[in-house]
């Protein structure tokens, strides 16, 4: 018994469900995505509560069950309030500027990093060089964070480097310490 497929998901005001067979269209203040859920699930749609529900048993439908009800909950919370995901860029020097659609880094290298942002996602930067990722699209909105922090991982020495908000690095002793 899926735990996770089967509670059902509350639809917030502003945001509207759509059903046409198996594809699943949500759209909202932040934006409108869509989903094709898989043939073994069912979905439900009363009123303002949408409910999915598997047709058999076995171990691979109730992976999709518990993966489409994960998948359309993100797009409901995506769709009426969005995602964010912070980055602070840390070390002497390092600075992250945002001009329309690409993210200028100057993360120590001989040159300046450029990343241009995929359709559907936002970025800021504020005044403590926090860099804020917004979508409503959260699988999206991970992997463009995880592209922006391969740029520089933190370094285990210093913490130099781009890390996401409230990861913790643990620091390594430097080799000149340990001998005494």
């Amino acid at each position: 018994m899926s735990r996770i497929g089967n509670s059902p998901i509350k639809v917030p005001k502003g945001v509207t469900v759509t059903q046409q067979g198996q594809q699943l269209s949500v759209k909202g203040p932040q934006g409108a995505l869509s989903f094709l859920v898989p043939a073994a699930v069912d979905i439900k749609l009363d009123g303002d509560t949408l409910v999915l529900a598997r047709k058999s048993d076995d171990r691979t439908t109730r992976s999709m069950h518990g993966m489409a009800r994960a998948m359309t909950a993100n797009m409901v919370t995506g769709c009426g309030t969005g995602f964010t995901r912070v980055l602070e860029i840390v070390g002497v020097g390092y600075r992250a500027v945002v001009k329309g659609d690409v993210i200028d880094l100057t993360l120590g290298f001989s040159h300046p990093v450029q990343y241009k942002l995929p359709a559907g996602v936002k970025a800021e930067v504020d005044k403590e060089g926090k860099l804020s990722v917004k979508s409503a699209d959260k699988s999206l909105l991970g992997k463009v964070a995880a592209d922006i922090r391969g740029f520089r991982p933190p370094e285990p020495y210093k913490g130099k480097g781009v890390r996401y908000q409230g990861e913790q690095i643990t620091l390594k002793e430097g080799k000149a310490r340990g001998k005494k």
